[in-house]
């Protein structure tokens, strides 16, 4: 009888935390997550394509590894420039709101 007891009230403070826990993620919530994954899906974008180009030509040029290194500074410049304008106008897009 006791334990039946102590197993209701385990059960009853399980379910009350995963209560607290297991909160529905909101429209904004879930808007601020995509926004999150695009630009750092677009950072890592330029960087492998830039490097991707570099060892291309330098496969065929015969300048291994220096336009690849090159091309990996110039795509990590253009990454974080795309990042802050992408971060900076889904800024301005939630002001507007």
């Amino acid at each position: 009888m006791a334990d039946d007891r102590q197993n209701d009230d385990l059960d009853r403070r399980i379910a009350e935390a995963k209560a607290k826990i297991d909160r529905p993620v909101t429209a904004a919530q879930g808007a601020a997550e995509s926004r999150g994954w695009a630009i750092g899906v677009e950072f890592v974008g330029v960087i492998l394509v830039s490097a991707a180009l570099g060892y291309f030509i330098d496969r065929f040029a015969g300048t291994s590894p220096w336009v690849m290194i090159v091309l990996l500074v110039f795509g990590f410049i253009a990454g974080v420039y795309r990042a802050q304008k992408t971060s900076a106008q889904f800024d301005a897009d939630d002001t507007t709101k």
